[in-house]
């Protein structure tokens, strides 16, 4: 009886494991170009990704940011006295799930993990000095994308940045040019 069940087993087996490495060996891939801005500290990043998609439901991706717009702070009880800071550049790798919910219609939600790198300038007549300094970050988050034609998109995230190092969490949004390749 035993060895009636095996032999079908064996093959459905067999073909799941078929399917998954099908999937594995051949994922579509994707990349975009985008803005990025943290709401809580008001600075902004040029945003690259370049990800794999295996089948219709999960996916990774790989982010890089530069930071474009320092956020300047000057205190009107001493006007000489600023401090700049900046968001050097940052880089993340994630994990994602999507649900398609028409072909060119997807929303997903990601997790992932980050490295940001800061410059923090304070300065008071004559007198400059420059500290930085770099934080890891569990990031997770939520967005959509909608495909114009097959390949050509626009995607909008939210993602939140839960850093060590005694920082603040950060909410950031985005909006990109996404294609698929």
């Amino acid at each position: 009886m035993k060895s009636l069940f095996a032999g079908p087993i064996v093959l459905a087996v067999a073909g799941v494991a078929g399917v998954a490495e099908a999937q594995l060996a051949s994922p579509s891939l994707y990349g975009s170009v985008g803005y990025n801005r943290k709401s809580d500290s008001d600075l902004s990043t040029v945003q690259l990704r370049l990800g794999g998609r295996f089948g219709s439901y999960f996916g990774v991706e790989g982010e890089a940011g530069l930071g474009v717009d320092p956020d300047t702070a000057t205190f009107p009880s001493a006007p000489a006295f600023q401090v700049k800071n900046q968001l050097r550049r940052e880089f993340a790798a994630y994990a994602v799930g999507y649900y398609p919910v028409s072909p060119n219609l997807d929303v997903f939600a990601r997790v992932g993990y980050g490295t940001t790198d800061f410059k923090r300038t304070f300065a008071q007549a004559p007198n400059v000095s420059v500290v930085k300094f770099g934080a890891e970050s569990v990031n997770y988050g939520i967005g959509g994308q909608y495909f114009l034609d097959g390949k050509n998109g626009v995607r909008v995230d939210y993602t939140r940045q839960d850093f060590n190092k005694g920082l603040k969490t950060d909410d950031t949004w985005s909006v990109a040019y996404t294609r698929r390749f």
